[in-house]
Parts: structure tokens; sequence; C-alpha cells
């Protein structure tokens, strides 16, 4: 490993980063790592061995665009990136009275799935949906028959099998050819329904396997379910990493409708980083497989890429014993790394995040983790050794020359003595700088005033030889909701704040529920308080009744509704002091007039009444509606 204080490190080589000094002795000096208080989940690293300089393996991938929501899944989800079926810090619990509900039932939500009742059997197959040659109609086969069935996928027909996991929740099942490997091709459809991504599988086929993997089918029923017994043919195999696909190559395969995750299959060994570090295992995988940042196939019975989680610096910034707590991460920071010069970049709109975050750390100990950097062309990527230790390598986009490479969390110790100005080096797949109490004085009082500031690291004689850390204020962070589209016009969500609703209004009539499921605010000063309204309580409130009044609306015309295929609806409310009005639309059309008599007489006097609640500014906001089965 190179000295920091001899020689320049070069960006395109991370080897030349590492410090002689082990992680661990660096920041004993403090005494406080240890004390780091819980925050949020994030990702990490590793240091390299001597020798080992510039023998990356070439990584190869398919360029396409890559997004890595809020915290990475292992069978629960969370950002930016990883988006989820757990509570994000975005949603939003509510509390309604059963009041008013003149002509539905309120109840809480129900399972993922809506109901408690699975359709697949112990032994055989879930029921599959048969075209009964009538357009859009199809009928229910209970038993079908799997021979047959792996015949029609081995032929390759442009439609996909689609099983019935329960009345809500369907199970597409195609065979591909994704990057010269036979896969199984499993997609969800219904999990939108109950404010989650959709969730896809491409799990490589075993030699001569003529049995659909019904494991699958189990999966995506009980998708919070942790693996205990057998899974997929083996008690090793401990569940999916979901994540958003990125530079990976999505041609020719039928996608759900945005937004969706690709489940990877992870070892029982890799849960832990699943659970505290998910980015650090995201890129390990990419190495392994050589994509970047990771594949989004899944192959069974292949050897762990961790073990004992042994000696790192991760075990002082996050509990792997219990989980209670993790490093601290602020969606959309991100960190450069280039020749002289390492940048971390903080969204403007994430002020709020990061200071929650700094004032829970230790004061002489200011580490958080990164996000993926999808600006980058390279990543530092941990590896441990057959022998336990770990190493620091970097995975690259194939064919382009490494400029700007991305690290998965940072670290400032304020225990620098004497003689140095600061010092930087890389520790595992992070960076970590070393600087004087002073400085980490002067340091947080800059973050707290959103201020850019920088470091200078090296010796004070040595000019030609300093590093500089920027800490910079960069543009809003406004990568999120891709690919969404409002039901009313087709207009695009992409960069609108939303907020999933796990908890809200749900009305029941015929044979069917009505259930609310995310809100976006399409205008409002301030995205986390609309301008003009009291506080967050009123707004909460507001948005309430409004939902509630839209669903008492139109249970009496649920059944029709979802006959006539518009079992997904919008209502999009505008609330100003001179303007006030909603539109309610399906499939990219607006309600027809048959429904709106009862719209109009229920929700207008709720608008006009939330109306008057701000005095300046409009608020502008589009709730999100299904219809499902009721199952009994």
């Amino acid at each position: 490993m190179c000295d920091m204080s001899n020689q320049s490190p070069n960006s395109n080589n991370p080897a030349e980063y590492c410090s002689t000094i082990p992680p661990l002795q660096q920041i004993q000096s403090s005494g406080t790592l240890s004390s780091l208080p819980p925050t949020v989940m994030v990702p990490v690293g590793v240091p390299k061995t001597p020798g080992s300089e510039g023998n990356h393996p070439p990584y190869t991938h398919l360029c396409y665009n890559f997004f890595i929501s809020p915290a990475l899944v292992f069978t629960l989800v969370s950002s930016s990136v990883f988006e989820v079926f757990t509570n994000s810090d975005l949603s939003v619990r509510h509390r309604v009275s059963r009041a008013g509900a003149e002509e539905g039932v309120f109840s809480p939500v129900g399972s993922p799935v809506g109901s408690s009742i699975s359709l697949i059997p112990e032994d055989g197959l879930p029921p599959i949906l048969i075209s009964t040659g009538v357009k859009g109609d199809y009928a229910v086969e209970e038993r079908p028959s799997e021979m047959v069935l792996i015949q029609q996928l081995e032929e390759g027909g442009p439609d996909p099998l689609v099983f019935v996991l329960n009345a809500n929740l369907l199970a597409m099942v195609k065979l591909v050819n994704y990057v010269n490997r036979k896969c199984w091709y499993v997609t969800s459809k219904g999990m939108h329904a109950v404010g989650q991504a959709e969730v896809v599988v491409l799990l490589q086929c075993l030699p001569d396997e003529k049995s659909i993997p019904k494991d699958l089918f189990s999966h995506f029923f009980n998708i919070l379910y942790l693996y205990q017994e057998s899974f997929l043919g083996s008690r090793e195999h401990g569940g999916f990493l979901y994540v958003s696909p990125s530079f990976q190559s999505l041609q020719d395969l039928m996608l759900p409708n945005p937004p969706y995750l690709f489940g990877v299959l992870l070892q029982k060994w890799e849960t832990p980083w699943a659970k505290v570090f998910p980015l650090r295992l995201m890129f390990r995988l990419g190495a392994e497989y050589r994509f970047y940042p990771c594949p989004l196939f899944s192959v069974r019975f292949r050897k762990p890429l961790f073990g004992e989680t042994g000696h790192t610096i991760m075990n002082l910034l996050a509990d792997f014993r219990n989980y209670q707590y993790t490093l601290s991460m602020v969606k959309g920071l991100v960190v450069d790394m280039e020749v002289k010069k390492t940048c971390i970049k903080i969204p403007s709109n994430r002020y709020n995040e990061l200071m929650k975050a700094m004032n829970k750390s230790n004061e002489h100990v200011l580490a958080m983790g990164a996000c993926f950097n999808e600006r980058a062309d390279s990543h530092l990527v941990c590896v441990q050794n057959d022998d336990g230790n770990y190493q620091t390598q970097a995975i690259s986009i194939h064919h382009q020359p490494r400029k700007v490479t991305g690290a998965c969390f940072f670290v400032f110790s304020g225990s620098l003595k004497a003689g140095h100005l600061a010092k930087t080096s890389i520790v595992e797949d992070g960076v970590m700088v070393q600087i004087t109490g002073e400085t980490m004085d002067a340091l947080r009082q800059a973050l707290r005033d959103m201020k850019d500031f920088s470091i200078t690291c090296g010796l004070v004689d040595q000019e030609d030889r300093q590093e500089h850390v920027h800490i910079q204020w960069i543009e809003d962070d406004i990568n999120f909701n891709k690919g969404v589209i409002s039901p009313i016009d087709g207009k695009s969500m992409e960069s609108i704040t939303s907020v999933k609703i796990f908890q809200g209004s749900e009305f029941k009539a015929n044979g069917k529920v009505i259930r609310w499921t995310e809100v976006f605010y399409l205008q409002s000063d301030d995205q986390a308080q609309p301008n003009g309204l009291s506080d967050p309580a009123d707004h909460s409130r507001l948005t309430e009744n409004v939902a509630r009044a839209f669903c008492v609306a139109l249970c009496p015309h649920l059944k029709l509704l979802k006959e006539d295929g518009m079992a997904k609806l919008s209502l999009r409310v505008t609330l100003d002091s001179e303007q006030v009005g909603y539109l309610a639309g399906s499939n990219g059309q607006p309600l027809l007039p048959r429904y709106l008599s009862d719209l109009d007489s229920t929700l207008i006097p709720v608008i006009h009444s939330g109306a008057c609640q701000f005095s300046e500014g409009p608020v502008i906001m589009e709730l999100v509606f299904y219809i499902l089965e009721i199952i009994s």
C-alpha cells in the first residue's frame, strides 16, 4: 500500500489512495467511532493488497441509464436507492375516523396483496389465465399441466404465462435469453395497487430444468418473507436484493409499468450486508459477474461473496448483530474521486436530511454513506478474500477511460495531530479524511450554513503533492419517479415529489375495495409543506379528507369501473384562493359524465373548504387510487 505523504495518488488507480496504516488503527486514537448513534441504512467497501495495483479485470456491461432507490433492498425494500416494501422516510401513516363513510366501510390496509388468502397450492402450480378467444376475456384453469406449460414456454411465444396468486396479484412468466443466459423471467402485477414497486426476477435456468421455480410465486405473495427453510432448492439462499436498473441491458424484456425493481438472489452469508450496506453488495456482485454496476440475473447455488464479517471499519459504524443502527445516508449525496481531488456533493434540497444525520453524529467523527454515483465511470468495490480480509478493487464501465471514481461512504475524523494540514486515504470502498479538531468545527459550521468547504491535504511545505477535498452543495436531487405517468392525461410524474400511503382511506362496496396509495405534489413552493397551509398536520388532514370523499363518491360505481378496465384512477386537485377545481381520470382519459355527478356533490364542498386553509400560492396535488377485489 502506498504512503500518502510521499506521493500524490492517481484517481485511476484506487490502490494509490491506500494508507500504510490499517483503517482501524487510523481511528483508534479518537476512540469515538464505536459510539456513533443509530441512523439509516447505507453501503460501503475495503483496502488493496501490495502488488495488486493495476490488475483490475475488464468489467463488461451494456450502457443504459441507472438509478438506485433510497435504500437497496433485501426482501424488504427503501431512495433513491432502494424503493420499497417497507415504509420509507417519505411514507406517511394516516389515522382516519370511520365517521362519514356513508357509502363504504373504512378498514385498515391489509397484507401486501390485499388479502392473506393465497391461491398457490402446496404441490402443483397456481391457477393460470387462458384467453377465451374473445378480446380482453380470460378464463381460469385451476390445475394447469406443467408439462404443457413448459412446452409453451420453450416455444417462445410473445405472450407470457399469467399465474393467479390471488385475485389482486398475478405473476407473469416467460423463458428468455438474457446476455447469453437462458433465464426464467418472472414479473409481478399488482404491487402498485398497494403502493409498492412491481418486482422482476431473472433467474438463470439450471441445466435441463423442466420445472417452473414455484418458490418465486410464494416470494411474490409474501414479499417480506425471510427464508428459514429451503428456498429455490437450497437452505443457503437468503432472499433477494432489489435494485433499480441502470446501465444494464433491458432489451427485449417485457417490463412492468414503472416503478419496478429487479431482484438478485442472495446467499445467506451475504444478507448482513444486504441489510446494513446494500450498495457494497451490489458492486461486489457487479465485480463477480463483470456487469456494471451489478447483474440483473440471479444464479442459484453459487459461492457466497462474503463470509464472517471479520475486521472492517463498518463494525464501528453499523450494528451487524441486531441491525438497530447503520451508517447515515442522505439521498442524492455522492462522492467523486479524481486526480488530487475528492468532491462530496450534497443536493441542496437534502439540507434537512443532512442536518438530521450530522446532529446525531459524534462530535469527533462525521461519517455518512453515499448513493450510487451515476455520473462516475467507475466505482470502488469491496472484496473479501478467502482469509476473511478485505481488499479494495474497482469496477468500471467497459471500454471507457476512468476519470471519476465513486465511493460508497466518507469518514471525517477530527483526531489529526500537528504536522499535516489534513490527510486523505481510501478505507475499504470509502474515503477517510483525517483533520484537526478546529477544522472539524469549521466543517460542521459550513454545513449548517449551507456553504461549500474545502480542505487541503498533505504537508505544508509540499504544495505539488497536496490534494483537496471539497464539500459542495449542488442542484436539487430530482432523480425519482422515473417513467411514472398520470392516469388522467399521461402527464410525466418524473421528478415530482410524492408520498406513498401505506395506511390510507379504503372503502368497500359490491365485492370491491377502493384504496388510496399515493399522492403527488405537482405544484408547491415547499414540497414538504405546501405553501400557505398552516402546518403539515392541516395538509395531512386535507389530503385525507379529499381521498375519503373521492372513495365515498365512487363506491357505488366500483364494480362498473373495474369491469371497464379502470382499476387505477387519479384525482388532481387545484387549491388556490382564486381557482379551485379537480380532474379525475383513468387510462389517460377523464372519467365519464355518469361518475361526475356523485364526484361533484361529494368532492366540491371538501375542496372549497380546503381552499380556505391557505393564504397565497396554488397547491396542486394528484392522488392515486386502485380498485381491488375483496377476498373473504
